[in-house]
């Protein structure tokens, strides 16, 4: 019975069990935001799914979702793995939801985003690989030649694509830089080509590269493969024909007969992709007409084509230069003939068929033309002259232009007088000058003949033929006289100025008795005074005028010059000439200063001289001068003296009397005149200033004025008066109004220049000044115009205003009734907030108040129409809330209305309305905002090495859009706990503190660190960090924020090797930071720097150990850093000057002395016990060394017989090698002639090996062990015996073996044996 009552009680308990028990939740710290690389790999950890349960029941995982077969998960710890191949190219996130159950509760499921990041995991594509193009040879530089595209499906850097050419086919130096590679894909020539001289084809090698990115941890930079362009080059018709050699010549003899063909030229097309056709010509020859050329099958063949004579080719060294062109068929590119040319050198040969002739000319200037030819030839000399002398003035050449012995020929002279004179020379060949010589002087005689004559006669020595030619000598007297003049002085006048050609004289003439050359006289003017004046006719004497602008009497008066007579024989005499110049009127009077006489008026006298002189010969009518006044419009004030120049006025000067356009000056003309024929003058002009006096007073234009106004019109115009003053002067005819009389300080009076000497006075209210008429309705003014100079000359008028009454006083708002007031802002207040007031001194005024303007500030700042709402005024003045919900202080925190008051009885001609007034209505806050955190991109990052208490590690900044104490925050920690990289959580407290400070409005929270910080966790601390408003208030608002503060523990500590001393590497410890940050694109905490131990030293003197860690918390390894720096070229140039030698040394960090110490004493102690424990050991191991050896004899000699005959037939024993000898060894199963042993045949016996302790071997690992002993052998020991017949046995009784595979095993030695 007590049984059927037990279930009764327990079930009601187990049903409230059940009841109780809480659903599992999502940890609070876990983000349902994941970031995955695309290159995770499969199976690799992707996230874990943390949940906890207050019952402690155990917890199932599971996942599901469009996108859940990427991942699979562990049900029991959460563990999410990459079940299959991510790839950010398809889908940038994957929508997962993920759930956990305790199986009591319904499972409770969120749902995760797994955000991919792309990484360089796509190369560049080519999008087409069959590249070629055609060209032309004539493409300019900097032409497109083509255009490729690359594809990188990657975004960011790693989808940027470079391109570049790697080669180009030809492989030369100049090809390599022929094209370049754009940006954009664009190929561009960077060069010229040419079909002919260059290459007709190209290969392009292509290759497009991203900019990089990371792939599974690394940076990479992904190539495309290469793809090759192939450019052909097209031949163009650019370049002109080529003769196929540099040189032509030929020859021909002069009787060749006309159509003989003489020489062939061949050319062909410079382009040859085009080879056109050519055409010959002759385009240019040293003889047009001798030769001709023709086109025959591609060759021009010239041929003589008039008769040649080879002696017209002397001065071209008997060769015709024949220019021959050849030209393309077809025009080039450029519309132009495609031509070539050379010159071909056809050399002509001689023939006999001349005979010598005689020329007159000189051997080098001879051109031996048929003109020059001739039979008669002249000269002259001397007589009795002596003998060799030749004749002079006789240019006689003889020639035969015949070549070798065809041109030599004889000379000799005949006729009556042939034996007074001789030939030279008597023999020659092709040409010679010919000289004819005096042979006897008695026979050369002036007074027995005057011209004698003679003949040469020219043989040629082959054909006999001769010319001949008569030589005509006249004989030359010698000159014994010298020319003379009649008188040693002749005196001359000449009148100045006479003109150029003037005859002085012509009877200075000279005689001179001898004849012919020797009589003929010639003059000159010898150097000396005026030879540049005057010159002489050389064959008459005649002396005339050479420069007649230069005969100035004025400047010089007498002139001596020296004629001299000269013969034929260079023999003189002179005669003196003095030449005085008649003076003429040449001079206009000169007057000397300039005249500006100043005098005032009314009292001033003109007294003035005129200064002048005449440059002519003094005391004559040409120097004598007179003075004369021309007419004009003043010049009937003034006198003039004619002999003295004297100027006077004739009365007082009035200024007024003169134009006001001259200002007071008369400008008279006074004209000098000489008394010479023609006379001449000058004329000069007297400036005479009249200075004005306040010699008039001013005048109005009417003696009494009448002005009307209306009361209250300030500043308004009442009326203008008028005045002026005959002075012509600004300073005498200036006017100043002034205004006197009852109530004349309600006016305002101001002066203005009409014209000069005409003001007026224009009559004001002053602004802000008005009139009354109930106050004063009559102004009786008096006006006065004065003169400011010191005669002080005044005017006055009388000025009459009359006010006019009219109703114009507008309203006033009540000062008191604008005071500021406040209303709280969210709805606290309703109804009537305040009362405008208006006042106006007319009794029949009816006041209302109207709403201008409403302005919206926020802390001074005009935030628009936001506030227009929320009040409105009615025309009695009270002031309405009108939305009272929708006023906010955050968002204007000052209302001001801008109203007026409308007196609606007003006149209409004057304002009805009051000044605008202001009604500040300031918002109260209310703290209606909670603190928001600001975002910040910072990644936070911790070394416990490196940081200690109280060191900022993190910091937070939020804000309060509310004022006051309302956005006064206040930062907390609510929890701290550690994530550790296996997904463990671990809670902990007073790890950290955070203090708040304040700067323009923003909140920063500093968090600290409070003790310090275990260096071997590996994880990550999350800090929840709290902010709150109002801190004392029960309303205060908060918020919360999640950091994550990643650690990097000591197994990322690198270390990097100097050369420098640690002081050096401490000053350039910046730039070294500097390069290894460009190079790793990581933050770089430097740990310490530290000379290296003397003990340890080889290169380096220093050390700096530092961590590279990157934005998200992860950190650099010394073998990813030595990746990453060799990469980067220019940081680790940087780096190696700086002294790095070694990145990443093997050797510990140095300790503290006392350190060392302890670790000696340690280290000693450890010592002592290991040699206790390996003497022990050896003894122990020596026994047992003896027993093995033993054992191995033993086995030997079991080996030995058991080897000697064949195996039995029994089955093998396992373990051993066929023999079933009780203990046989494998290992002895080989030859050896110490032992007498002979292998076995049988092939079984390579089957099993093992060793001696019967341990079976793994070769594999022996084989490993063996490339891992060290290079250096120890010395060599005696051979152990059993080693020697393990190693000598390598052939067996039939034959070779296979390879046996054996190990030492050092423990067996059998050498004491």
């Amino acid at each position: 019975m007590a049984r059927l009552w037990l279930p009764c009680f327990l079930l009601p308990a187990l049903l409230g069990s059940a009841t109780a028990n809480t659903p599992p939740e999502f940890l609070k710290n876990m983000s349902f935001v994941v970031q995955l690389p695309e290159d995770l790999a499969v199976g690799a950890e992707a996230f874990w799914v943390l949940a906890r349960d207050i019952d402690n029941d155990p917890l199932t995982y599971a996942i599901s979702g469009t996108d859940h077969t990427f991942f699979s998960i562990n049900s029991t710890t959460g563990e999410v793995t990459v079940a299959s191949p991510l790839d950010f190219e398809t889908d940038s996130y994957l929508m997962i939801n993920v759930s956990v159950s305790d199986s009591h509760n319904k499972p409770i499921q969120r749902t995760m985003t797994v955000i991919l990041e792309d990484r360089n995991d796509n190369v560049p594509v080519f999008k087409t690989t069959n590249l070629s193009t055609n060209i032309s040879e004539t493409l300019p530089v900097g032409s497109l030649v083509f255009s490729v595209l690359a594809e990188d499906k990657d975004s960011g850097p790693a989808g940027v694509v470079n391109y570049y050419i790697e080669k180009v086919i030809p492989n030369t130096v100049e090809n390599q830089h022929l094209f370049q590679i754009l940006d954009n894909g664009s190929i561009i020539l960077n060069g010229s080509l040419s079909y002919n001289n260059k290459s007709s084809f190209y290969q392009l090698e292509l290759k497009a590269c991203d900019l990089g990115g990371i792939l599974y941890n690394e940076p990479i930079t992904q190539c495309s493969q290469p793809v090759f362009l192939s450019v052909s080059v097209v031949d163009e018709s650019d370049l002109d024909p080529q003769f196929v050699r540099d040189f032509y010549s030929a020859s021909v003899s002069e009787d060749a007969a006309v159509g003989t063909s003489v020489l062939a030229v061949e050319a062909v097309d410079g382009d040859k992709g085009v080879n056109n056709k050519l055409n010959y010509s002759i385009s240019n020859s040293t003889k047009f007409d001798w030769f001709d050329i023709q086109t025959e099958r591609g060759v021009g063949i010239i041929k003589v084509k008039n008769i040649l004579d080879r002696e017209q080719l002397l001065q071209e060294n008997e060769e015709v230069q024949v220019q021959v062109t050849a030209t393309e068929v077809h025009p080039n590119i450029y519309g132009q003939e495609a031509k070539a040319s050379i010159w071909v050198t056809i050399r002509v040969l001689d023939v006999n068929d001349h005979k010598p002739e005689f020329y007159n000319c000189s051997l080098e200037n001879c051109s031996f033309t048929s003109n020059e030819a001739q039979d008669n030839f002249s000269g002259w000399v001397e007589e009795h002259a002596a003998a060799r002398i030749p004749i002079e003035g006789l240019t006689m050449v003889a020639y035969d232009p015949d070549k070798g012995s065809n041109g030599t020929f004889e000379l000799s002279l005949k006729g009556p007088d042939a034996p007074a004179f001789s030939v030279s020379p008597a023999r020659a060949a092709g040409s010679a000058d010919i000289q004819v010589l005096v042979k006897d002087s008695n026979m050369v005689d002036y007074e027995r003949k005057t011209v004698i004559v003679v003949q040469v006669v020219a043989t040629d020595l082959v054909s006999r033929n001769s010319s001949v030619a008569s030589v005509t000598i006249h004989l030359r007297d010698i000159n014994d006289h010298r020319p003379t003049f009649p008188k040693n002085l002749y005196i001359i006048e000449v009148p100045e100025c006479s003109p150029t050609g003037f005859v002085v004289t012509n009877s200075t003439v000279a005689t001179d008795p001898d004849t012919g050359e020797w009589g003929r006289i010639t003059y000159s003017l010898l150097p000396g005074n005026g030879v540049d004046l005057f010159e002489v006719d050389p064959h008459t004497g005649t002396v005339t005028v050479r420069n007649g602008t230069a005969l100035d009497r004025e400047r010089q008066a007498v002139y001596y010059l020296t004629l001299q007579a000269t013969d034929g024989g260079n023999q003189s005499s002179t005669t003196m000439l003095e030449v005085h110049l008649l003076d003429i009127n040449d001079n206009a009077p000169e007057v000397t200063g300039s005249y500006n006489i100043f005098v005032q008026e009314g009292k001033g006298n003109v007294s003035v001289a005129i200064q002048a002189h005449d440059n002519d010969q003094p005391d004559t009518n040409n120097s004598l001068l007179v003075f004369s006044l021309l007419p004009g419009p003043y010049s009937h004030n003034f006198s003039l003296n004619p002999n003295t120049g004297l100027l006077t006025n004739l009365g007082p000067l009035d200024r007024e009397a003169i134009d006001p356009a001259l200002e007071g000056r008369i400008v008279l003309t006074v004209r000098v005149s000489d008394c010479g024929v023609p006379p001449l003058s000058t004329d000069v002009n007297i400036t005479i200033t009249v200075e004005d006096i306040n010699d008039n007073q001013p005048i109005f234009n009417q003696s009494s004025y009448q002005f009307l106004v209306r009361e209250q019109d300030p500043g308004v115009w009442v009326g203008t008066v008028e005045a002026w003053d005959a002075d012509q002067t600004e300073a005498n005819n200036r006017i100043s109004f002034s205004l006197s009389g009852d109530g004349s300080n309600n006016f305002l009076l101001q002066s203005s220049v009409l014209e000069s000497g005409r003001a007026e006075g224009r009559l004001w209210l002053p602004p802000g000044v008005s009139l009354d008429y109930e106050t004063q309705d009559f102004f009786k003014l008096i006006v006065t115009a004065e003169n400011l100079g010191p005669q002080g000359l005044e005017a006055t008028a009388e000025v009459n205003v009359s006010v006019v009454d009219v109703n114009d006083t507008p309203p006033t708002l009540v000062a008191a009734s604008l005071r500021a007031i406040k209303v709280a802002e969210n709805g606290s207040q309703h109804g009537q907030v305040a009362e405008i007031k208006a006042q106006d001194v007319d009794s029949e005024a009816q006041l209302e108040i109207e709403l201008m303007n409403v302005i919206c500030t926020k802390a001074g700042v005009d935030v628009g129409s936001l506030c227009h709402g929320w009040f409105w005024v009615a025309a009695n003045g009270s002031v309405y809330i009108n939305q009272s919900k929708a006023i906010d202080y955050e968002a204007c925190n000052l209302v001001t209305l801008v109203v007026r008051a409308w007196d609606r009885n007003t006149d209409p001609r004057f304002e009805a309305f009051s000044d605008n007034g202001s009604l500040p209505i300031t918002i109260e806050d209310v703290n209606d905002n909670a603190p928001y955190f600001l975002p910040d991109n910072k990644t936070f990052v911790i070394i416990p090495e490196l940081v200690i208490p109280n060191q900022q590690v993190a910091s937070v900044q939020a804000k309060d859009e509310d004022s006051g104490d309302n956005a006064a925050i206040v930062f907390s920690i609510l929890g701290v706990d550690f994530i550790s990289k296996d997904g463990t959580t671990t809670p902990f407290s007073n790890f950290f503190q955070i203090s708040t400070t304040s700067e323009a409005g923003v909140f920063t929270g500093s968090i600290k660190l409070v003790t310090s910080l275990d260096s071997t966790l590996q994880g990550t601390y999350q800090v929840t960090v709290q902010a709150q408003d109002h801190i004392l208030d029960s309303v205060a608002l908060k918020t919360q924020i999640t950091l994550n503060l990643f650690t990097v523990d000591q197994s990322y500590r690198v270390r990097l090797q100097f050369s420098t001393s640690k002081e050096e590497v401490g000053a350039n410890v910046n730039d070294i930071k500097a390069a290894l940050a460009q190079a790793t694109r990581t933050s770089v905490y430097v740990v310490n720097i530290q000379d290296v131990n003397t003990a340890a030293r080889a290169q380096a003197l220093s050390y700096l150990d530092a961590y590279f860690v990157f934005p998200n918390g992860t950190a650099l390894t010394l073998n990813e850093l030595s990746v990453i720096i060799r990469r980067d070229q220019d940081a680790l140039t940087q780096l190696l000057n700086m002294g790095l030698v070694v990145l990443g040394s093997q050797e510990s960090v140095e300790s503290d002395q006392p350190q060392v110490l302890s670790s000696a004493i340690i280290g000693l102690a450890v010592a002592l016990v290991l040699v206790l424990v390996i003497m022990i050991v050896t003894l122990v191991c020596v026994r047992k060394s003896y027993h093995r050896k033993l054992r191995a004899i033993k086995a030997g000699n079991e080996a030995r017989r058991a080897a000697v005959g064949e195996a039995p037939s029994a089955p093998t024993i396992p373990g051993t090698n066929v023999y079933n000898a009780e203990r046989a060894n494998p290992m002895l199963g080989l030859p050896t002639k110490e032992l007498e042993y002979v292998s076995s045949s049988s092939d079984q016996d390579y089957v099993s090996l093992n060793s001696l302790d019967e341990n079976s071997v793994d070769l594999d690992k022996d084989k490993q062990d063996a490339k891992k002993q060290p290079q250096h052998s120890p010395p060599e020991l005696d051979p152990e015996p059993l080693s020697v017949v393990l190693a000598e046995r390598k052939v067996g009784t039939n034959g070779p073996q296979q390879e046996v595979m054996c190990f030492n095993n050092a423990g067996l030695d059998t050498t004491d044996l």
